[in-house]
This record gives structure tokens, sequence and C-alpha cells, in this order.
């Protein structure tokens, strides 16, 4: 049985009495004990800095140059956070009750209302970080709408919010780094986890410029790599996101919770031909002010502003009054899908729709005109005040969109569709973050625990944030207060030499099969399969056609693949065929869940399971549970439940309307 470890009592008292009874390391014992760190993103780079600012050694690896260029520098709208400023009505359950009914009530109560509970903290530590969150004139900070919410809780920084973010954690990171409390290890890949008696204690890592093996040991190994939606050869991440250091925590016995539950983000700029290698999100905090619309006729080929009010489609805010254009994602998402799928797509794809500020800029300006007491502006002012404004707000999202597309989207409506964003699955973790293997725990995008079904807009950074700050020092020193008195493992013992052996294999394997096709030739053939049978609509034929396709495509990949170079020397090539092969094994993995899970819910649409209207059917007598996979050898997986039980927030069919 998987025993979250939820603590007893009222759902507002778990966390406050969990801490109070946590095992505690005291300061010299700390500086006894070693803790590894895959990955310097948000939950990375704050979980080192906290971590080594409370004694611990760290050893922290990044794949990149620098832990600067970490993906979560592409979270641009913003962080949300329960503080209220206001006045609308938000508080600590209000952020958690949204949160559980955005992700269709298949995510763990408490996990999420501690999440909640933490969210005003993180804003006042990014705050004496000098993260320079926006301010309203009087020096509050600012708050915008975000989907599937009806308050205004989300702190930003214009539209670099994760960038800046990022730079607040890099900072206490690097300061770290500089009292040599923590090891940074740039330019370092995870390719698998050293298991000893059952409990995580070491990676084998890879210098990826020499090309070097290494070998790490460590008390606790902690995994921030980030979520797999590249599996879909195009999304929204950068190149380098992948699965690996997940993926081989899961074949060395960690549970893989509901890999099938992915984002589709309803605001990214279009496909534009078979030569693209990733798709650029425009924010969802675009959606804010934004109207999104179609026409009412099928192929209008006018352009967007020769289209009279009368014969445009706001589709959004026709089907989802009380929302509008602030539904949550995976409703936006089908929403534009069904649009395109039924003749009113625009562009010359017509797989796109409009979505449009020429209204808020009107209504920005009107504002700055009425401040500047000015009763008479002309329309020509009126409209400059407010791109003004709209460019103080979204400027380098508009400059983004200009630079990609050559269009400009202060006077032409910005084209958009969906495309994978982000991933819901992940690790199992319990209440700790602890995988189901003994100190191997999982933060952020890489564990499965917050968001159920579907993420709202701007949680993301609350809790890669929320994990490396405010959780993991409490739970992981509950799990080091038995290790203190481990010695370090040596790095010759048998368990760190099979383990390398086994990865310098795979190696061997992959250099020596000297195939006809490139790696992004497999890539992108499971990309196809993932996107056209496991994307935004899924049905039980598509699924179990897609797996015996992945099959198919996981042997030839084995006897076709062709990397050239050598492995003792920097090889993005050889980095690039590792990350796919377990891509591969991982989409299979996608479809068997997705097959399973005979329901629609959040990001997991069984066109099987609809309402009359379309909208998502969800199953809670057969499926409110986690999906938790156990490795059991190639294509072989072992399915595990853990039963989500509601107490406070009861399910009901999920209404925006």
């Amino acid at each position: 049985m998987l025993n979250a470890k939820i603590p007893a009592g009222p759902m507002e008292a778990k966390w406050a009495d969990y801490k109070s009874h946590v095992k505690l390391v005291n300061p010299a014992n700390k500086r006894k004990l070693e803790v590894i760190i895959v990955g310097t993103g948000l939950a990375g780079a704050s979980a080192a800095a906290a971590l080594a600012e409370l004694g611990y050694k760290v050893k922290a690896f990044c794949f990149q140059d620098s832990a600067r260029r970490a993906h979560s520098i592409a979270a641009q709208g913003g962080i949300n956070a329960a503080k209220n400023y206001q006045n609308d009505g938000d508080s600590v359950f209000r952020l958690f009750y949204d949160t559980v009914k955005g992700g269709d009530y298949r995510a763990r109560e408490g996990n999420v209302y501690r999440l909640a509970e933490v969210s005003a903290s993180i804003i006042d530590q990014c705050v004496a970080q000098g993260v320079p969150f926006a301010r309203e004139y009087g020096g509050l900070l600012s708050n915008r709408s975000f989907g599937g919410t009806q308050v205004q809780r989300t702190f930003y920084a214009a539209g670099q919010t994760g960038q800046q973010l990022l730079l607040g954690a890099y900072s206490a990171l690097q300061r770290q780094v500089a009292l040599g409390n923590v090891k940074l290890y740039s330019r370092h890949e995870m390719l698998d986890v050293v298991t000893v008696d059952g409990k995580a204690r070491g990676i084998i890592a890879r210098d990826l410029i020499s090309g070097k093996l290494e070998r790490h040991f460590g008390h606790a190994v902690l995994l921030c790599t980030g979520g797999y939606g590249n599996v879909f050869y195009l999304s929204t991440n950068a190149m380098g996101s992948n699965v690996t250091a997940a993926w081989k925590a899961h074949k060395r016995g960690a549970y893989f919770g509901n890999p099938c539950f992915t984002q589709i983000h309803p605001t990214c700029i279009p496909v534009s031909g078979d030569h693209q290698s990733k798709l650029t999100l425009m924010s969802e905090s675009l959606r804010n002010d934004g109207r999104i619309w179609v026409p009412k006729k099928k192929d209008d080929n006018r352009k967007a502003v020769d289209i009279p009010e009368e014969e445009r489609d706001y589709y959004l805010e026709r089907r989802y009054p009380a929302f509008g254009n602030l539904v949550p994602r995976d409703v936006a998402s089908r929403a534009a899908k069904e649009r395109c799928d039924a003749g009113y797509g625009v562009g010359t794809s017509k797989m796109a729709v409009y979505l449009d500020y020429a209204e808020a800029i009107v209504r920005y300006g009107q504002i700055e005109a009425s401040k500047k007491g000015l009763d008479h502006a002309s329309e020509e002012e009126i409209i400059k005040w407010g791109k003004a404004v709209v460019a103080e707000k979204y400027g380098n999202l508009f400059d983004m969109y200009a630079k990609i597309t050559g269009e400009n989207p202060y006077e032409m409506p910005m084209r958009i569709y969906p495309a994978v964003h982000y991933t819901m699955g992940g690790l199992w973790v319990d209440y700790e973050l602890m995988t189901t293997v003994p100190g191997l725990y999982a933060l952020g995008e890489a564990n499965f625990s917050d968001h159920g079904a579907n993420r709202l807009g701007a949680s993301a950074l609350m809790q890669g944030l929320a994990d490396g700050y405010f959780v993991i020092p409490y739970t992981v020193g509950n799990y080091l207060a038995d290790e203190i008195h481990t010695k370090p493992i040596p790095l010759d013992h048998p368990a760190f030499v099979e383990t390398e052996k086994a990865v310098q294999a795979q190696l061997d394997t992959l250099m020596n099969i000297k195939g006809e096709h490139s790696v992004d030739h497999f890539h992108k053939a499971l990309g196809k399969i993932m996107w056209d049978k496991c994307g935004m609509a899924r049905n039980e034929a598509g699924l179990k056609e897609a797996i015996v396709e992945i099959q198919a495509l996981k042997a030839e990949f084995w006897k076709n693949v062709r990397i050239p170079g050598s492995q003792d020397e920097f090889n993005p090539e050889l980095e690039k065929a590792g990350r796919v092969a377990d891509f591969i094994e991982l989409g299979e993995l996608m479809c068997m869940d997705a097959l399973q899970r005979r329901e629609s819910c959040g990001g997991h649409f069984r066109e099987e399971s609809q309402e009359d209207g379309g909208e998502a059917l969800r199953d809670d007598a057969n499926f409110q549970f986690v999906a938790a996979w156990e490795y059991k050898g190639p294509s072989s997986f072992e399915l595990h439940k853990e039963h989500l039980d509601f107490e406070i927030v009861k399910p009901t069919q999920r209404n925006y309307k």
C-alpha cells in the first residue's frame, strides 16, 4: 500500500503540527551529512541554498553551463500567493480550493493546503532577495488575474517573473557556493541513481565536457529536474529539458505518478512548419487583459482588424460567462481546438485563434486620460497612452511576438494556439516529498503532487519555491536525523561500481549502433505519435495504436540511430540520444496510463468520456486515485493506486460558466 504520510488532524493544522513534531538534526551533525541536488532551477536552487544555509554539505548538479539557464526563467506571467492585497476575498482556503478544483479533483488535499499556506512566505522571501516585483503607485506590490480564479493573487515582474525569481534563488545559491557550503557541478548530467541496501546513496554523473563518468555519494538525493513535456518533441520547454534523471530513478524503484497528465497551454505561438524544434509560449498573463475570439464565419480570410465587432465570436466569454477568458488552461485549450476543428481557425494554417488587445489599449488609455484630467483627449492620444501602459505591463512579451512573427501585436491581434507546456505527472512522492525509494526526493515539476490533472497558471513557480525553501528543509531533516551515524560510503563500493558499469554499457551500445537516422529523426517520430494519439484528445483505439507504434520505434531506435563523434568529448548528440531513449520508454507508459484512465479530467481528455456539450466528464467512482506505476522491465509496468480522500473540497463537476 502507498502511504502518503499525511499528518492527522484538521487540514489547517497539519503542516504546523508536522513541523512541531518532526525529527531535527543539530548543527554539528548537519555538517557531517551530504545532500546531492540534481537540477538548479527554482526548486533545486532554493533547496540547495536553504539546506546549505542550515549547515548541510550540498553538491548541486546542472547540465547547463550556469544555473541561471534553468528553464524556470521561461515562466513569464507570475507567481500566486494568498496575501489578499486586493481585498477581493482571497485567502489560504480560497487558493487551496481553486487549486484542487482547477486540478479537477485529482490532487492530494494535504499537499495542496500546505502549498497555499506557505505561498505568502515565498513573496516575503523573494522581496527580501531583491526580486523586482511590479508595484502600484503607492509602493504596494501589484497583483493581476490568472486563469481558474476570480481574485487577483498573481505577483509579477513584467513578463519575466521566472527569470527574476531564478536570479533571486541563484544569488542565494551562489552565496552558499562562495561560503564553501555548496559545491556546484555545472555541465554534469545525472545518468543513474546509486542505491545501497534499498536507500538512495548517490548518483553517477557524466561530465559533459570531457565525457568522463563520475561517482558521487550523498546521504540523500533530491531530484529537481523539471518536467517531461519534450516527449512531444514540440513543446514550450527548453531544448535541453528532459526526463532522464526521473526516469533513471523510476527504473531504480521510484514509482511514476499520473504520467498521462500533460498540460496543453492555450496561449502559444502556432506551429509554422516542419522546421521548428520548439514552440514559444505567450504568457497566460496576456489573457488577463486580452480577449480571445474567432470569426463567426468559417474560413474568413479577412484581416482581423477588418472584421467588425458583430462578426466576431468571443467564444470563451460566450461559453463561460463567469470566468470568460480566464478559464483554466485545459478548458481554454480544448475550446480553441474545438473552434479550429469546426473550421473557424485563422491564419494560413487555420489552426490558430486571435488574442486581441485593442479594447485593453483603449481602456488603459482612457484611465491615463482621466489621471491627466483630460476629458476630451483624442482617440489617437488615448491609444498612444494605452499602448504605453500595455508596454509597461507586457512589453517584453509583445516584443518577443513581433520578433518571431514579424507582426506588430499593438496593431494586430496575436495569433495563438495550444501547445504542450507543463507536466502534472512526475515521480510519486509522499507528504515529505520522498519517492518510494528511501532517501530519494523529488521537488517541483519533477514530482506529481500538487496540481492534479491540470495546473493553474502561476502555480509552477509557487510550487518550486515552496518545495525548496519551505518544505524540504523540514522533511529531509526528518529522514537524515536517522542517518547521522552513516559514514560516507566509499566510491569503490560495489553498488557504485556496478551502477557505473551499467551506465557505461548503455553509452557504449549507443555509440556502436552506427545507424542511418539522426536522434532528431526518432524524436520527431515519437512526438508525432504522442501529439496525434496522446495529446489534446485521446481515445482507446488511438492509444492502443500508439503503444504498438512506440514499441516499434524503440526497436528501430536501438538498431538504427546514428551518433557522430565519440563519448570521451563534448558530444550533444550523445546527450540527446540518451534522453530520447528515455522519452520513448516514457511515451509508452504515458499511453498505458491514459488507456487505463477511462475518464476525462483536467488535461486528460478521453473522447469516450464527455458531456453533451463537449465538457470533460470525470468518473469519481472508479478513478479517484493517483496512478503510481512501478517499473518491472522493458514494456512492463505495474499499477498501484493511491485513493484520494477529499475531506473539505468535495468533488463536483467543474463549472466555469
